[in-house]
């Protein structure tokens, strides 16, 4: 009896070595790993836009527009459960890729706007926070690369014959991907340029407090 079950045991692995399962196995470890690490970033981003916002607020409160988009971005991006289940469902990928380009959007306008206040282009708080904002968005667009090219091999290990016939046999399915649509316009980080120095603001007068001129950013999840 033990003969035949190594039999049995040899024949299975020499059947899964040549017929893919091995890869399929490898590959979609690899897939975990690199989307694992997509979140991650993107968690990060997320994680630095209250104190973004806040900061953007006290030079620039009358943005009121501005502010919200990112705000109502992130908290729709916070909506969404980025589980690694996420990446066989296709719709839910969509639904994700798209909150995150709208967020990678908001940010833009939010940078494009601090341009217009010199003082708080030159807040301290402000720049270091751009900075990390840059810097994460950096690693988002490597993390996105690194599990582009996971799904891209495994999806052709399951498109190959024969180890098309071991997939559909485990009921492994291709992953989802990033859509070329909107891959060049999430992955473009937010850059604003502070390299130049900003030409003195003129002189406005105060603008005294008075209910229409109080704005509270909504919290986020």
């Amino acid at each position: 009896m033990k003969k035949i079950n190594v039999l049995i045991l040899l024949i299975f692995s020499l059947f899964a070595g040549g017929c893919g399962y091995n890869s399929l196995q490898a590959t979609d470890e690899q897939i975990k790993a690199s989307w694992a690490e997509v979140v991650n970033q993107y968690q990060r981003r997320a994680d630095l836009i209250p104190n973004l916002v806040e900061t953007v607020k006290g030079f620039a409160a009358q943005e009121k527009d501005v502010l919200l988009g990112v705000t109502n971005a992130r908290s729709k991006v916070g909506s969404i459960q980025a589980t690694p289940e996420l990446v066989n469902d296709p719709q839910a990928f969509a639904r994700f890729s798209q909150a995150q380009g709208e967020l990678s959007s908001a940010l833009s306008r939010l940078l494009v706007v601090a341009e217009n206040y010199p003082q708080l282009k030159s807040d301290a708080n402000f720049r270091d926070l751009q900075a990390q904002l840059e810097g994460t968005e950096n690693r988002i667009a490597v993390a996105r690369k690194r599990y582009i090219d996971s799904v891209r091999e495994y999806n052709i290990i399951v498109r190959s014959f024969p180890s098309n016939l071991t997939a559909m046999l485990f009921g492994m399915k291709e992953k989802a991907q990033f859509t070329v649509e909107n891959e060049k316009e999430i992955s473009k980080s937010p850059k604003v340029d502070f390299g130049k120095p900003a030409a003195p603001a003129p002189a406005t007068p105060a603008v005294p407090s008075s209910p229409a001129n109080e704005y509270t950013v909504p919290a986020t999840k």
